[in-house]
């Protein structure tokens, strides 16, 4: 027999599936439930990257969350591999509020915890919630291990996360929090390879997917972020309005008589690229359009994306490096040069045959600034959390 960690990564729409061996390795297999809700679909690929196959894994297309899921996802897993014992399982679970600068271990009294944080991440954090639950009724015995994208930005200085709010909503916890903890963690662990002593330096990535934010990092540390209170601030997202002036969300109440709601909904699955546009929350079918609203959804999300990094320059004292990652950071040239293009002023050349390629090292030899490219993998710092979580006190 062959024991193993399943690491699960819950999101609103799919679900994305690890196994790992549970004292060292890579992956014994990876996978993705997309589409959850509406029309599920879904792939899995084996250590060496050969699609495995879908023979005994049912889905209703009925399935909205992970009660039924889990389970027929576990029982695949069982009849493909009847070799394995899952020792652990472990979640991205992507708020974990001021006072987790680590995994934990699920408990009641963390579940009840966590679910006092659900306002704050009303897109993820009930799904990540509801597959530990489906986890536990399928294996009661299971130790689980939550890893909390919060986590790696606690060592954020204060004034980043002060809001200018009165002091008793901070001393509340109304914070700057930050997300994509576990991507940044990733990537901070990848840049001495890449970076060599530079690695210690002034490094922002930027982590681009439909959900989006960006990491200042010094000494592989975060030291300020893109998003905020909840994971609507900050960068222009594929659904997400990003950072927007407070007055527009008094006026949608006072003048246009909407609740809080309808707010929400406009701000969290309305805005963003889709909103934009008009025509898609998907990078990729906007670069194919030629709509004017196409190119203009594009060029904002540019532009933003570019004001950002800038201004998290300004809270390191310069820049050494620029890491892009994640779905859109590493697969599109276009948006990759549609914000390098507007930091000329700031020394960042691209080599535009490199960046065409999404190769590694993207900067020019005249720039100033090391720009690269690096796919992330949350699944894999969740694995190693799980691993580690017995041996600490």
């Amino acid at each position: 027999m062959t024991d193993a960690i399943l690491v699960l990564n819950a999101g609103s729409s799919s679900l994305k599936f690890a196994v790992y061996p549970a004292a060292t390795g890579d992956a014994i297999l990876k996978g993705k439930v997309a589409g959850i809700g509406t029309d599920p679909v879904f792939s899995a690929t084996d250590a060496q990257g050969l699609s495995l196959l879908l023979a005994g894994l049912r889905i209703p297309k009925e399935t909205s969350d992970r009660d039924d899921l889990i389970p027929s996802l576990l029982a695949w897993l069982s009849a493909l591999h009847p070799d394995i014992t899952f020792t652990a399982a472990g979640h991205r679970v992507v708020h974990g509020g001021l006072h987790h600068t680590g995994a934990a271990r699920v408990s009641h009294k963390l579940l009840a915890e966590l679910e006092t944080l659900v306002p704050l991440a009303p897109m993820h954090q009930p799904h990540s919630l509801a597959a530990i639950t489906s986890v536990a009724q399928a294996l009661p015995d299971l130790p689980q291990i939550a890893c909390f994208d919060t986590a790696f930005h606690r060592t954020m200085p204060r004034l980043a996360q002060l809001f200018a709010l009165p002091r008793e909503m901070t001393d509340e916890g109304v914070l700057r929090y930050g997300f994509h903890g576990l991507s940044y963690d990733y990537i901070s662990g990848c840049l001495p390879h890449h970076l060599g002593e530079k690695a210690k330096g002034r490094v922002v990535v930027a982590h681009l997917g439909s959900g989006a934010s960006m990491c200042a990092l010094k000494n592989r540390q975060s030291v300020a972020t893109s998003m905020g209170f909840t994971a609507l601030d900050g960068l222009m997202m594929g659904r997400r309005s990003g950072a927007l002036d407070p007055g527009v969300v008094m006026y949608l109440m006072q003048e246009k008589g909407m609740c809080a709601a309808d707010i929400t909904t406009l701000l969290y699955e309305q805005s963003g690229l889709l909103g934009v546009s008009g025509i898609s929350s998907d990078m990729k079918v906007l670069e194919t359009s030629t709509a004017p609203e196409a190119q203009e959804a594009i060029d904002l999300f540019c532009a933003r994306a570019a004001g950002e990094l800038a201004s998290l320059a300004t809270s390191l004292g310069g820049l050494d490096a620029i890491v892009f990652t994640a779905g859109i950071g590493e697969s599109s040239a276009r948006v990759r040069s549609g914000i390098c293009d507007r930091l000329g002023w700031m020394g960042v050349v691209l080599d535009p045959s490199e960046n065409d390629r999404n190769a590694t090292r993207i900067s020019a030899i005249s720039s100033t600034i090391d720009v690269l490219v690096i796919p992330t993998d949350e699944e894999i710092v969740v694995a190693a959390a799980t691993r580690a979580y017995p041996r600490r006190a």
